[in-house]
C-alpha cells in the first residue's frame, strides 16, 4: 500500500510517538509511507532520521498550507489512503477535498464527544474510518452519532524493550542523582491538569514521613509545570520531587525507577504506563478513561482513584512488599507483550487499511 500520514502538531506527545511507531512498522512490512508534518516538529525530525520521506510545512498559517500541501500530494495519485493523526490534519484534508480522491482515516485517542457545529460535522462526514485506540473512545464516537461500521479499534502499542542491565540502571540513577538507598517513583507525562501529577506530589509528605529516602521524578513539561513546582515548595518537598523537564532519552527515566505512578484523571490507553509495564516496573494507576482496558487491579497493577491519600497508601504498599513488586512486574510485562506490542498494533492497522480499501469507492 501507499499511505500518506498527516500530523500537523508541533509538540511531541503520545499521538506523535504512535505515529512514528506506525510509520516504522508499516515500512518494515513493505508498505510505502510518507509523512506530512510541521517543519522542525519532533515528529518530522525523528521520521526523517528513520529514512522515511517527510513533507514539511511552514509553522505559520499551518492549516492553509496544510490544505495546499495535501491537495498537491493527492493530485499526484501516489497515495491510496490518507491517515490523519490529529484534528488539524483532518481540517487540512477536508479543506483540500482529499476525501473525494482517497479514503481518510482519522486516529481518535480521546473520549470527548465530537463537536456538533456545522463545520465540525462536515469534517467528520469526510472521514471514511475512525480509528479509535480503545473501546472507551469507540463508545464516545457512537454516542456522538457515528455509526459503528465507520469505527475500528486499534489499541496503541509500545516497543517491548530489553530490560536494563545492572550497569545501565546504575548509570541512569546516577544521571538523576539517585542514591542506592533511595526508592524512586516516577511518571512520564505532559504537565496539564488532567494528568494529575499534583496527587502524587501531595502524597510525598506522608511517604517521606516513613521513608525519608523516597523520591519522585516527574519527567515532562507543559502548562502546569510552575504550579506543580510551587506545590512542591509549599509542601517542603523540593529535595524529593525532581523536575528534569522534557527528556529526549526517556529510557533513562524508566531504567532509573523502582516503581511507576500514573495519576491521570482522564486518559486514553496511556502509552507511558504501557511502556513502564513493559519495562517490568511495578505500577500504580487510575482506571480513568480507557486505562481500565490496560490494567487489572492487583494482577498487573494497583488501581486507585486520583487522590493523594489513595496514591500514598498504594505507594507505601509497593515499598513495603517486595513480593508484590515482583508479581506486578512480571504480570505487567506479560500483559503488554500479549496485548499491546507495536507488532500487534501495526498488524491491526494494516487489517483496517485493507478493509477500507476493499470497500471504498470515490464519491
Amino acid at each position: 500500500m501507499k499511505i500518506l500520514y498527516v500530523d500537523l502538531e508541533r509538540e511531541w506527545r503520545g499521538g506523535q510517538s504512535q505515529a512514528l511507531l506506525t510509520l516504522r512498522g508499516l515500512r518494515e512490512q513493505g508498505h510505502e509511507v510518507e509523512l506530512l508534518a510541521a517543519r522542525e516538529s519532533p515528529l518530522a525530525q525523528r521520521t526523517a532520521t528513520n529514512g522515511i520521506p517527510v513533507h514539511s510545512l511552514r509553522r505559520l498559517g499551518l492549516r492553509g498550507w496544510g490544505a495546499m500541501a495535501i491537495r498537491k500530494l493527492v493530485a499526484t495519485g501516489r497515495f491510496q489512503l490518507l491517515h490523519l493523526n490529529e484534528s488539524h490534519a483532518l481540517t487540512s484534508a477536508w479543506l483540500a477535498g482529499a476525501h473525494k480522491h482517497a479514503p481518510l482515516l482519522l486516529s481518535r485517542r480521546i473520549g470527548f464527544p465530537l463537536q456538533k457545529n456545522r463545520i465540525s460535522q462536515a469534517r467528520f462526514r469526510a472521514v471514511t474510518r475512525f480509528v479509535a485506540n480503545s473501546k472507551d473512545v469507540a463508545k464516545s464516537l457512537t454516542d456522538s452519532g457515528i455509526f459503528a461500521e465507520r469505527i475500528s479499534i486499534v489499541n496503541e502499542g509500545v516497543k517491548i524493550p530489553t530490560l536494563p542491565s545492572a550497569e545501565e540502571r546504575a548509570l541512569a540513577r546516577k544521571r538523576w542523582g539517585i542514591g542506592d538507598a533511595d526508592f524512586l517513583f516516577g511518571c512520564v507525562s505532559v504537565f496539564v491538569p488532567e494528568k494529575g501529577q499534583l496527587h502524587v506530589i501531595e502524597a510525598m509528605p506522608e511517604i517521606r514521613a516513613i521513608y525519608p529516602h523516597a523520591k519522585l521524578l516527574l519527567a515532562g513539561d507543559g502548562a502546569c509545570r510552575k504550579d506543580l513546582e510551587s506545590l512542591t515548595s509549599r509542601l517542603g518537598q523540593q529535595g524529593a520531587v525532581l523536575f528534569p523537564g522534557f527528556v529526549t532519552n526517556v529510557d533513562e527515566v524508566y531504567a532509573a525507577l523502582d516503581a511507576f505512578v500514573f495519576p491521570s484523571e482522564f486518559e486514553g490507553l496511556g502509552t507511558a504506563l504501557q511502556t513502564a509495564m513493559a519495562m517490568a516496573l511495578p505500577s500504580i494507576s487510575t482506571a480513568r478513561g480507557a486505562l481500565g482496558e490496560v490494567v487489572d487491579d492487583q494482577r498487573t497493577a494497583l488501581v486507585v482513584e486520583p487522590q493523594a491519600r489513595e496514591f500514598a497508601a498504594a505507594m507505601l504498599r509497593i515499598m513495603n512488599d517486595g513480593g508484590l513488586r515482583t508479581r506486578l512486574s512480571q504480570a505487567g510485562r506479560d500483559e503488554i507483550i500479549q496485548r499491546f506490542s507495536v507488532e500487534r498494533m501495526v498488524a491491526n492497522t494494516i487489517r483496517v487499511y485493507d478493509d477500507v480499501l476493499n470497500n471504498w469507492s470515490a464519491p
